[in-house]
């Protein structure tokens, strides 16, 4: 349970609604418990003295009570809403966030189905767990700690004979609630699966349709479906056999509650109107305790979501700011590379032995076959990944030194596939600097041959794109990535494959838009096409993690290395 003590933390700030509304279910509960009292004084007082003053003061009393009870129901289903809800707002904003923190090496190996099911369905569950079975647990444990201090005062000797089962509840209780919370774990994880396979079939209905998978999917849908069924169904046999069982166990306690209470009241030791409202504290007692164990095996259900929660904010964040980490000064943009190596998978290299510099202004590309190791370089000098050894400095600081946000705020980064938001072209492209005026966003825009293209759109500036932009061409996509990028106007510019997947025709207007954006700052440009890099002020040539040869185009032609082969090969191809 520590992980259910610890999502409790999470109502402090809230703690002065939550006391209230413990106020207004014990005084819920307390109505309820005046019934059976009532009923005693109608046997004893009213129907065997009768008694009408008494009968008068029952009614008044009734109406009186259960008026009040109703506004204390409506305290306690409101309060414990409002902190519950809030509580799960302020939990799901905080696994937004580590999800924010964590590096890329976490992006590499889950799905996005995956990482939104921790979002969606397990705190959903705890959800569910927090407001309707806190507010269950408060209500029934408060009648029946009341219904208990009522059957002491009626006869102390029946009550002791009630709780001997209570052992007996408690050990069912546990043994189930073990069982309930590793089946659970397993639906919620089945529940992943199935959120997982829909976000990927879904983001790529335009592959399944090209090659007429549609069936293939469904299939693949329905094997997944079935296996969160049978995982939902084991947890549900076991639920089931765990409210039966107390509801055994209470009727064992009734049964002895009757022959003793009627034999008491046989012989004269008890008053008929007693053993009545004995025996509806009892049945009061045993409704608790069964509803309490079916909110203990709810509870337990929901422990495996609490685990998986928790699991995710328990997770390191290996690349994060050092306690002393420095603020980067405004950079000129000078970059060196020494001696690094790396691996995404330990005792797997990706780059060996890496050594580069880039004085401020130069132009460096990275060219060589796919998987050799060129964007990984790229995702090192802002620090999506941190090196296994040597070191990266930007004008004399190394990048481990300084925090991430005053190093990534100066490095720009244009990728090859661009991403955009479900949101107007403006906001768009304002992602560069947040702070940015519509003048300013303007004017990156026409700088970024964007101003023609999204003049021409339905509401210009204020056009709403659809998810990742779809509804605009590659050359347009990019563009509006080039202008995002002159937003923020970084002193250092990488430039990931940023032409490969258009047209000629859209590459000379996007190559355009490069040259203005590169002028006077340091460009790391991953090449695919060794015509964007003729003028290139350093061209290094990677392949298997190393670099194999560095110099200009000529000299690199010169050389008749790997680079000329890639050369000839490419232009030999467009020649014919």
């Amino acid at each position: 349970m520590k992980n259910y003590w610890r999502l409790l933390l999470y109502i402090k700030p809230y703690i002065r609604r939550l006391m209230l509304a413990v106020i207004c279910i014990i005084m819920a509960a307390a109505a309820n418990l005046y019934v059976p009292w009532i009923i005693k004084d109608m046997i004893d007082k009213v129907l065997a003295d009768r008694d009408l003053m008494m009968l008068n003061l029952i009614a008044v009393g009734i109406i009186v009570v259960f008026f009040f009870r109703g506004i204390f129901y409506y305290g306690q289903s409101y309060l414990v809403s409002y902190v519950g809800e809030r509580v799960i707002i302020d939990l799901r904003d905080v696994i937004f966030r580590k999800f924010q923190r964590l590096p890329m090496a976490y992006y590499d190996k889950h799905q996005t189905g995956e990482i939104m099911s921790y979002i969606t369905n397990d705190v959903g569950a705890v959800q569910n767990a927090l407001v309707g079975q806190l507010i269950d647990a408060f209500t029934e444990g408060s009648i029946l700690i009341g219904s208990i201090v009522m059957m002491f005062i009626l006869d102390w000797k029946l009550t002791f004979v009630t709780l001997i089962t209570v052992p007996l509840v408690g050990q069912a209780m546990k043994i189930f609630g073990r069982k309930l919370k590793s089946s659970s774990r397993e639906v919620q994880e089945q529940l992943a699966n199935i959120t997982a396979l829909m976000q990927e079939s879904i983001s790529a209905e335009r592959i399944v349709k090209s090659f007429v998978r549609e069936d293939y999917e469904g299939v693949r849908f329905h094997k997944q479906n079935e296996r969160n069924f049978d995982a939902k169904m084991k947890n549900v046999r076991q639920s089931s056999l765990l409210t039966p069982t107390v509801e055994f166990l209470a009727a064992i306690t009734v049964t002895f509650i009757l022959w003793i209470g009627g034999y008491e009241v046989v012989t004269g030791a008890l008053t008929a109107g007693s053993l009545i409202a004995f025996l509806t504290y009892s049945v009061n007692l045993a409704n608790p305790v069964k509803r309490l164990s079916r909110i203990y095996g709810n509870l337990q259900q929901a422990m495996a979501a609490i685990d998986r929660v928790f699991g995710i904010l328990d997770l390191p964040e290996p690349i994060k700011d050092k306690d002393d980490a420095v603020e980067l000064p405004k950079i000129k943009g000078h970059v060196i590379v020494k001696d690094v190596d790396f691996s995404y998978k330990k005792g797997v290299p990706a780059l060996q032995d890496v050594n580069l510099e880039a004085m401020p202004g130069q132009m460096i590309a990275f060219v060589g076959p796919s998987g050799a190791g060129k964007s990984t370089i790229a995702n090192l000098l802002p620090r999506f990944y941190d090196i296994d050894s040597g070191s990266i400095q930007i004008d004399g600081y190394d990048i481990r030194d300084v925090t991430l946000g005053s190093l990534r705020g100066q490095i720009g980064i244009v990728p090859q596939e661009t991403v955009l938001f479900s949101t107007t072209v403006r906001e768009n492209i304002r992602y560069g600097r947040l702070d940015a005026t519509d003048e300013e966003v303007e004017a990156a825009s026409h700088a970024a041959n964007a101003d023609e293209f999204i003049m021409q759109l339905p509401d210009g500036y204020d056009t709403m794109i659809g998810e990742r932009g779809l509804n605009l061409s590659g050359g347009q996509r990019q563009r509006m990535a080039i202008a995002r990028a002159i937003l923020k106007n970084p002193q250092i510019l990488i430039l990931d494959e940023a032409t490969s997947a258009l047209d000629t025709e859209s590459e000379k207007i996007v190559q355009a838009a490069l040259d203005k954006l590169m002028v006077g700052r340091t460009s790391f440009v991953i090449a695919h096409r060794l015509s964007t890099i003729f003028n290139a002020d350093q061209i290094f040539v990677i392949d298997h993690g190393k670099i194999r040869e560095h110099g200009t185009h000529e000299e690199l032609l010169r050389l008749g290395g790997l680079y000329s082969t890639l050369y000839n090969i490419q232009f030999k191809k467009q020649a014919q």
